[in-house]
């Protein structure tokens, strides 16, 4: 029988941390190709290219000290995860010509909001 802990910790945590990196990959990485097929299917491989790059504001995560921690939530952390940066990317979404970055923007911050969420609840 298999042991329910490794290191102290219960297996099924660590199961659970697995599955929120595996879904917070791909909502990062798979989904907003999928929002570009969907939105703006005649441009869609430009359109998930774009959204790709605003992974560009998880740069301010170089900011922090330790850069990286499982257990903090980059929601009002990170200067460009702030709430004042949201509602810039929301203002994104208005023009058709800024409509690609803010909706990348916007699915960025969702896919960390509910990041944030799992750290809470689950």
């Amino acid at each position: 029988m298999p042991s329910l802990y490794r290191d102290g910790i219960p297996r099924y945590i660590l199961e659970m941390d697995i599955l929120q990196q595996i879904i917070h990959y791909s909502g990062h990485l798979l989904i907003p190709g999928l929002i570009a097929w969907l939105l703006f299917r005649k441009n869609w491989k430009s359109a998930w290219l774009i959204m790709l790059a605003t992974m560009i504001i998880d740069l301010d995560h170089l900011l922090a000290d330790p850069i990286f921690d499982s257990d903090r939530c980059g929601i009002e952390f990170h200067p460009l995860h702030s709430y004042y940066a949201i509602g810039v990317y929301a203002i994104l979404l208005i023009s058709p010509k800024t409509r690609i970055v803010g909706v990348g923007l916007v699915f960025h911050i969702i896919i960390d909001y509910l990041d944030c969420m799992w750290m809470e609840y689950l």
